[in-house]
């Protein structure tokens, strides 16, 4: 479990402000989160070094790079033991079009998103999914479009920035 350290307000507003825009240069964030450039700086790397900022990378428009399907795929394993969901685990780190997987529970084990260049694409993956001895049964749900992309919400209470309730 990752140790959680109290957040100040300040802690807060410069992670708002990094979700907003992670190019931001560090006398304009020190500005917008109202301290001088120096302690703002150290925060940051403080931050980081806590685990609060995991990455900063831009975000790519996916059809603009020719990847013309992006799909979310529900895989279901033939058994959770641990060594089956680590072969899994390891043979889908190796799909480069794969762009993230969640383990999760209920009537599956994963949560694939993953991009193709077309559908046949798309229908090559699953066939390497299926042939995966791992998986039991594969769902696939095309995304026709995006209705929501919004950043991590920051609690404005720093009391609020332990665990969940």
């Amino acid at each position: 479990m990752t140790e959680r350290h109290a957040l100040d307000d300040i802690d807060l507003k410069i992670l708002s402000e990094l979700q907003r825009d992670g190019r931001i240069r560090n006398n304009e964030l020190a500005e917008r989160v109202g301290i001088s450039e120096p302690p703002c700086r150290r925060r940051v790397r403080t931050l980081r070094e806590r685990g609060y900022v995991s990455a900063i990378r831009a975000t790519l428009d996916e059809t603009l790079l020719g990847y013309e399907v992006i799909s979310f795929v529900l895989i279901q394993l033939q058994s959770q033991a641990q060594a089956p969901l680590q072969a899994f685990e390891k043979s889908i780190a190796a799909v480069p079009l794969v762009l993230q997987s969640w383990r999760i529970s209920g009537d599956a084990d994963y949560l694939l998103k993953c991009v193709a260049r077309n559908v046949e694409g798309m229908h090559q993956q699953l066939l390497q999914f299926s042939a995966m001895p791992e998986v039991r049964h594969i769902r696939t749900f095309p995304v026709l479009g995006v209705a929501k992309d919004a950043p991590l919400p920051i609690p404005h209470d720093p009391a609020a920035s332990g665990p969940a309730q």
